[in-house]
């Protein structure tokens, strides 16, 4: 016979066992890739994502003098819109180490900052940009605390001129900073 401190136990540890494999659900209900345009689209824009999309653009705009608004425009858009998308297909947890921990044990199978480096520069990078080169970057590279970004610069310029677009800091939240100033990291061009 099980007895009360055994039951309790075992609820008690049952409890904790999903908190830890489901940790803080992040899930974004609207957003989603038109299959035609193979935009993103938000089915319903809320005012931070306006605003968000705003900044990126303005900051777009400064990488370099001959930047395209309307490319700018749509850079941001599908920067701020689309790690959302990708935070759905990841099944996300916040925060990003804790989905770190899921991805590395098996529970999750995409997420690490290298795959959202990786999806998002396939997706944005499907166009035919005229004002924009994309690097994948990565900073700290081959230590416990190696980070990758996708940076985006004025054509012709290196990593060091170019702005980070990092979903994986903030749970698919856009993270953008110019890379020179970004508080964290030493950014540099990936290579093998």
């Amino acid at each position: 016979m099980i007895n009360t401190f055994s039951k309790r136990f075992f609820l008690a540890f049952s409890m904790l066992a999903i908190l830890f494999l489901s940790g803080c659900a992040v899930r974004y209900d609207n957003v989603k890739v038109d299959p035609v345009s193979k935009r993103t689209v938000f089915t319903k824009m809320d005012a931070k994502s306006a605003k968000e999309i705003a900044g990126v653009t303005a900051a777009l705009m400064k990488l370099g003098p001959n930047i395209d608004p309307a490319e700018a425009k749509l850079l941001a858009h599908e920067a701020v819109a689309y790690p959302k998308v990708l935070a759905n297909k990841y099944n996300l947890v916040s925060p990003p180490y804790w989905h770190n921990v899921l991805v590395n044990y098996g529970y999750r199978e995409d997420g690490l900052c290298w795959q959202w480096t990786r999806d998002m520069a396939k997706h944005i990078q499907a166009r035919n940009w005229k004002s924009f080169d994309f690097y994948h970057g990565t900073a700290n590279r081959r230590r416990f605390n190696e980070h990758n970004s996708l940076v985006v610069t004025a054509k012709g310029k290196g990593v060091r001129d170019g702005m980070l677009l990092d979903p994986w800091r903030n749970s698919g939240e856009l993270f953008w900073s110019m890379t020179k100033n970004d508080p964290e990291y030493f950014w540099t061009r990936f290579t093998n």
